[in-house]
């Protein structure tokens, strides 16, 4: 067990006292620190069975205060748990964390409070046909939801004045804050909205998302976006290029079920046990109690490492290619005596390995062999070669490599976090050419690709989804007649220095005057630079946000406006994480405080600004939840047949209460026969396809390609799998940063390894850890979380030493973008050099030293463009040392960001 969750442990046992603001809170965090987390490592959390309710198994109260802080009214003190469940009712949860999961959650709701949580319990659990468990950070999800530091009215900062000559933008962050009517908030946003429209035009109106809010902007002429690689990096673009899947909804990966037969599991940089809630680790564990060994390489020495038992290799972070590049030249080197190479499949499926496959017109000396072999450039691409970059032992590479072969059953794995890096535009083009050396494709227990969030440890295509809404807008009144996007690595400092490269040589100036912060209203935290943020939303005329706590885009804005949440949305959620699922979350309880749904707030401005609602929104929210029933589907036993999934009877419609409305709108409202009857799929609140061996619902990737390859050709130029792929230099060199070519050669990695050897003036590589505390930016305000789990800096025991840095001590990290503070976790599972922030930290930033006192890991981030737009997380370089003035209190006992009038 890892120092860090030894002191999980601790904390969950000695820091109960901090739960002294709410009775029914104290009694609820025994279970929901312990339910998800009752064995010593968190990878085993979402299948414990031990306890399905998040509350634990502890009496609850609910009383006076607890309601008042939740906004709600005050409702009589409730009996023990027992009582309370006889006069409550459960209901579906929606959970929105963006992990992938989005699991079943179980609500208990009494007189409209939700005083308990489980998951779910619709079927009985099995290795095959699993129930849906949610994590620990779902299981939170009504702590997140009935905060004390919920934004509850809308609010003004008070130094702003409209009309674009006291805005006082340098007061952002520091000001004071005054309430105001929505009635307020509505005129201020649609007014401001007009006027710089109308005195600079659209483009001077930055979105950074679409959404709901978009139809604001829109109304006006548009405005301009913001678009990169977010969490994929490489993974964004490449693939749809050189004939491979993003692992976002379509997938180079085989199903679960057949992850049992493989024999050797490789994964790159990739934790499902932290990062992918629900049960991708428990499907790894399956594969494993059939017999696969695991190897996982990864900076740290993960809780899904030790879960699985595996053999755990470190690496320097962004030196993944050069590791691939070493592999390949070991099977090369091995091939005549022990037959390592699939030559059938690389002959039949690929362009580009050697001279003689590449598409005509190549130059001869732009293949893969030959750049392994070093024919040209004089530099083999040896084990030795490679662990002067990647730290890892020239044998250890070599025995994997030996291992790899294409007679065994290799399940080539990576998630998205080592192509969040500078320069990683070719390594997923690597990793598929590895994989496909190998034969490691189109074959039962082998398969090479993205493995993370929906498609964690499941590939294959969705066995089951929901319809639309049917909802329109009016394309004559809302267009966005910009059609200009900003790299999100790139956009502050465009908005700061008034232009961004828009090709390869070019720019294009650009004078922002209003950020807005619609959807999910994370940018500011969540984006590369936070400094380099806070200058151009200190530089801009007009900042509004719609959120629904005070985090960092908040904090620096204008005007903000309280969304509520998906348990409070009239059109509720419907929506699934892994393939399997269905979950279906209507409205759960009425809104909390003064706050609106993101569609509301988008009605309210729209009408200030003269415009109806029927123009930006043909159907009302209920109509258009109810028509999502109608157009949901599975798949019929074949495996192959779409159906309904739904059956809706006459009553069903008659008691929907939007017949009139859908015909109206043109949208045809009849019965139909499905797999799930309308109410049952109501109260369940989920359908899962039930799963086994045998079934038709296994997926096989490439199967159909491997069998027949000129008969089920690829979506590339070529229709194979292109090794060589000109279309993916194109497009990388025309975005105008750095350059690839169209083989896989290696970039190294900027603000990486060689560079901070070379320059000297860094010790340290950064990473961001997606942790349990957290999804994203998610639940990291809420108390119980923050107690169950610490948010230290991870150091190696021997990087430790050496700077005379003791476990719990304070330490300042520095780098070229910022300063932040933590407390060290020193553990021996952590590879020297490198150091782990953890991800997802709200920022904290002392205005006078300019330091963070929150861990927030985008403050030691810089805006730099390379490749494709990489947002790279993952190339940091930065010093550390002790802290000598103040120590850090630990985070469960920080305020909260409470706006008081």
């Amino acid at each position: 067990m890892s120092r860090l969750f030894e002191r999980i442990l601790d904390a969950r046992f000695s820091r109960r006292n901090f739960l002294k603001t709410s009775a029914a809170a104290t009694a609820a965090v025994a279970g929901l620190s312990l339910a998800g987390c009752a064995k010593s490592d968190l990878s085993t959390t979402t299948t414990a069975a031990a306890d399905t309710t998040a509350a634990g198994s502890a009496a609850a109260k609910t009383t006076e205060a607890d309601t008042e802080a939740a906004g709600t009214e005050a409702v009589k003190e409730h009996d023990p748990v027992e009582d309370i469940e006889g006069k409550g009712e459960w209901k579906t949860a929606a959970c929105w964390n963006n992990c992938g999961g989005r699991c079943l959650n179980k609500a208990l709701v009494v007189d409209g409070v939700v005083v308990r949580q489980k998951t779910d319990d619709t079927h009985p659990d099995s290795p095959d046909y699993l129930q849906q468990r949610a994590c620990v950070r779902g299981r939170a999800r009504r702590y997140e939801v009935y905060a004390p530091d919920r934004l509850k009215s809308p609010m003004k900062r008070k130094s702003w004045q409209p009309g674009g000559k006291d805005f006082h933008g340098e007061l952002r962050g520091i000001d004071e804050w005054e309430e105001i009517t929505w009635e307020e908030a509505f005129k201020y946003v649609a007014d401001e909205v007009k006027r710089i429209a109308d005195t600079y035009g659209p483009r001077s109106l930055f979105a950074t998302s679409a959404g709901d809010a978009s139809r604001i902007l829109n109304a006006v002429g548009g405005c301009l976006l913001t678009d990169g690689t977010l969490s994929w990096g490489s993974w964004y673009e490449g693939p749809d290029y050189f004939g491979m899947e993003d692992g976002f909804g379509e997938y180079s990966t085989n199903d679960r079920l057949d992850l049992r037969n493989s024999e050797l599991i490789v994964m790159f940089g990739s934790n499902p046990a932290w990062s992918s809630g629900g049960s991708p680790t428990y499907s790894f564990l399956q594969a494993k109690k059939a017999g696969a060994k695991f190897v996982v390489i990864d900076p740290i020495y993960t809780e899904t490492c030790a879960t699985m038992e595996a053999q755990w290799i470190p690496i320097h972070p962004g030196t993944d290619h050069a590791l691939l590049l070493a592999l390949a030249y070991v099977m090369l080197e091995n091939d005549e005596e022990k037959k390592l190479i699939d030559w059938d499949f690389l002959n039949a499926c690929t362009i580009g390995f050697d001279a003689e496959h590449l598409p005509e017109g190549a130059d001869p000396k732009d293949n893969i062999k030959d750049y392994i072999l070093g024919t040209y450039d004089n530099t083999p691409k040896t084990p030795e070669w490679a662990s002067e970059i990647t730290g890892v032992d020239a044998s250890v590479i070599k025995e994997l490599a030996l291992s790899m072969g294409k007679d065994v059953k290799v399940a080539l794995l990576t998630g998205w976090a080592p192509a969040r890096t500078h320069n990683s535009d070719s390594m997923p083009q690597m990793f598929m050419t590895l994989g496909a050396m190998g034969g490691h494709m189109g074959r039962s227990g082998h398969m090479t690709g993205v493995s993370c969030h929906y498609g964690a440890g499941n590939g294959g295509k969705n066995l089951v989804g929901a319809g639309g809404t049917g909802i329109s807008m009016n394309k004559d009144i809302f267009k966005n007649t910009v059609g200009e996007v900003i790299s999100q690595s790139e956009m502050w400092d465009a908005i700061c220095r008034g232009n961004y490269v828009s090709g390869d040589g070019e720019t294009t100036d650009i004078d922002v005057k209003l950020i807005y912060h619609g959807g999910t209203n994370a940018h500011l935290q969540t984006m590369p630079g936070i400094n380099r943020g806070i200058e151009a939303h200190r530089k801009v005329e007009f900042v509004v946000s719609q959120t629904t706590f005070y985090n960092t885009s908040a904090k620096y804005s204008d005007i903000v406006l309280p969304v509520n949440s998906m348990w409070e949305r009239r059109d509720g959620w419907m929506g699934g994480g892994n393939r399997e699922i269905l979950v279906n979350a209507p409205q759960l309880i009425e809104p909390l405080w003064d706050s609106k749904s993101d569609r509301e707030v988008v009605v309210g401005v729209l009408a200030a600004m003269g415009i109806e609602e029927k123009e930006a929104y043909s159907l009302s929210a209920e109509a258009g939840w109810f028509n999502r029933y109608f157009g949901a589907w599975t798949y019929d036993k074949d495996g192959e047949t779409r159906i309904p999934l739904v059956t809706i009877t006459q009553e069903d419609i008659d008691n929907s209460g939007v017949k009139d409305e859908l015909e109206a709108a043109g949208i045809e409202v009849k019965p139909q026969e499905g797999v799930v009857d309308y109410k049952k799929f109501v109260e369940d609140g989920v359908y899962t396809v039930e799963r086994k061996e045998g079934d038709n619902y296994g997926s096989i990737a490439y199967k159909a390609f491997r069998d027949d390859p000129e008969a089920n050709p690829l979506e590339t130029e070529s229709g194979k799998l292109e090794i060589y792929c000109k279309a993916l230099q194109d497009a990388v060199n025309g975005y105008g940063y750095t350059k690839i070519n169209a083989y896989p050669s290696y970039n190294p990695c900027l603000d990486g390894y060689e560079q901070m050897k070379a320059d000297g003036k860094y010790e340290f590589q950064v990473i961001n850890s997606h942790y349990m505390r957290r999804s994203h930016t998610i639940l990291d305000n809420v108390k119980v979380m923050r107690e169950a789990f610490p948010n230290p800096v991870l150091i190696s025991a021997e990087d430790a030493a050496a700077k005379n840095i003791k476990d719990g001590d304070t330490v300042l990290l520095t780098s070229e973008h910022g300063k932040t503070l933590r407390n060290a976790c020193v553990t021996e599972t952590m590879m020297p050099g490198v150091i782990s922030v953890l991800h997802g930290c709200w920022e904290d930033l002392d205005e006078e030293t300019g330091i963070d006192r929150a861990g927030a890991d985008n403050i030691l981030t810089g805006q730099i463009c390379t490749g494709q737009r990489i947002c790279a997380w993952n190339s940091t370089l930065c010093n550390m040392e002790k802290y000598s003035k103040d120590a850090l209190d630990e985070d469960v006992n920080m305020n909260s960001r409470l706006i008081e009038f």
